[in-house]
């Protein structure tokens, strides 16, 4: 899942980065208001950060603007502007939680997850393809409901790939979606990915196909095969 972090302090942008990243989740990271507003409207995101005292657009602006493009993203406001007043207009505007700086971080990661998982409440709860299950809440897979053990990472890209199964998906929409700003993922890297997730799905009926010179997609095998 993509998230968009809006922080203009450095040290705690780069901190909330790590800890997102170290969950699995592919993090973009802006300091300003104006680039928020900008990246929101270009890029899918499952969840906006969003601190308000942010410079060249105010956060409550971007979260307005967000809106008023029907952007159903989730918001989380991020911010030490903390009273009620602030509070009830940043939910009205259509935050769906409000967190006050300075707060504790574990509270932080559980709220992430509770956001996230509303998001994929959403779409579906359980995606099936051939053998194996996708169960988009908490992410995980299982075949046969034995969980399968897969890597942050690859678990990305094969979230992907499952979400368009049997369909082509670019190998620009691998980078794009496994990576985040500055990030450098290689063609070898995500050759890598693919061939240690064949390796991984073989014996539960699934494969990662080639599309040559375009990018991969997902086939199931024929029942009995």
């Amino acid at each position: 899942m993509r998230i968009l972090l809006v922080e203009d302090n450095q040290a705690l942008a780069e901190g909330l980065t790590t800890i997102l990243r170290g969950s699995g989740y592919v993090v973009d990271a802006v300091a300003d208001g104006a680039s928020a507003e900008a990246v929101a409207a270009a890029e899918a995101y499952d969840l906006v950060i969003l601190d308000l005292n942010v410079p060249e657009m105010d956060g409550l602006d971007v979260l307005r603007s967000m809106r008023a493009r029907q952007n159903k993203a989730a918001v989380m406001i991020l911010t030490a502007r903390g009273t009620p007043e602030e509070r009830v207009k940043g939910l009205d505007l259509g935050a769906d939680d409000y967190m006050i700086k300075p707060f504790d971080i574990s509270e932080f990661e559980a709220r992430i997850r509770v956001l996230l998982r509303r998001q994929a409440w959403l779409r579906s709860s359980v995606v099936q393809y051939g053998g194996v299950t996708l169960d988009l809440p908490s992410r995980t897979f299982s075949s046969h409901g034995v969980p399968l053990d897969i890597p942050a990472r690859e678990v990305a890209l094969l979230e992907l790939l499952f979400m368009r199964a049997g369909k082509v998906v670019s190998k620009d929409a691998i980078v794009a979606s496994l990576t985040g700003f500055g990030d450098d993922l290689s063609a070898n890297a995500i050759e890598q990915y693919v061939s240690r997730l064949r390796r991984r799905l073989a014996p539960h009926g699934l494969t990662v196909k080639t599309a040559r010179g375009i990018g991969y997609y997902l086939e199931a095998a024929a029942p009995g095969a």
